[in-house]
């Protein structure tokens, strides 16, 4: 008899487009090292061999797309785009977007320390998540799964625009001024569900400084701090 979880993890996953998966190397990828380490199991019962592998695959696809979508860029601009796509920041957002958080073991004590939050936990249950699917002979689904929610991002990178790491500049700055951070609010979204568009606006201070959109939440963020950082002159 399949328990809460594991029918929630499979209609997560399907329901992300991920149709081809041994389930257990899937609960492995979303098994945190603190877990393991409470209750006594060996090391290849988390998630850290899946995260190597799905840091490869992620690469990968990453650069054929990049390769085969933008022709007249060179190795540094597209070497430049991976990285930022492939980072810890970018991955966490996906991450959160799709509520992966829901789906990791950790120990209680690590959850009590916001483990579910940690960007670092985040991007590597991703890969792991990733790693897991491929090998599982599911390649074609995190092909699709990984243009989805990068596209928007991807195109901002390429025409130069959040290539300036914006949100991060953004922070930064706020930060040098006070210790308020930026808040990102998803003010609308239109179109159907497998193509829609996110509306969102970046204040500071409980000012609002600008509006962004995109394809996922994540692009829309980075647009909105793009523009806000030329409002307040942080970038030209």
């Amino acid at each position: 008899m399949q328990s809460d979880y594991e029918k929630g993890l499979k209609k997560f996953l399907e329901f992300h487009g991920f149709k081809t998966y041994d389930y257990n190397l899937v609960e492995t990828a979303l098994t945190h090292s603190s877990y393991i380490y409470d209750r006594g199991l060996k090391y290849t019962a988390c998630y850290e061999r899946l995260e190597f592998l799905g840091d490869a695959v992620l690469k990968l696809i990453t650069s054929e797309y990049l390769y085969r979508t933008f022709p007249e860029a060179d190795e540094g601009k597209l070497t430049q785009i991976r990285s930022v796509i492939i980072s810890d920041e970018v991955l966490a957002g996906i991450a959160m977007e799709i509520n992966i958080a829901d789906y990791i073991k950790m120990s209680e004590s690590e959850a009590r320390d916001g483990g579910r939050e940690k960007h670092s936990i985040l991007a590597c249950a991703m890969e792991a998540l990733l790693g897991a699917v491929y090998i599982s002979g599911g390649y074609k689904d995190i092909e699709t799964f990984v243009v989805k929610h990068m596209v928007g991002l991807i195109d901002d990178l390429i025409h130069n625009r959040s290539v300036y790491n914006a949100k991060t500049l953004l922070q930064e700055y706020t930060q040098s001024k006070s210790k308020i951070l930026p808040v990102y609010t998803t003010i609308r979204e239109t179109g159907k569900s497998n193509n829609k568009t996110f509306f969102v606006e970046v204040s500071y201070n409980n000012e609002v400084l600008a509006e962004g959109s995109g394809k996922t939440k994540r692009s829309a963020q980075q647009e909105a701090a793009f523009l806000a950082c030329k409002k307040l002159k942080i970038i030209e």
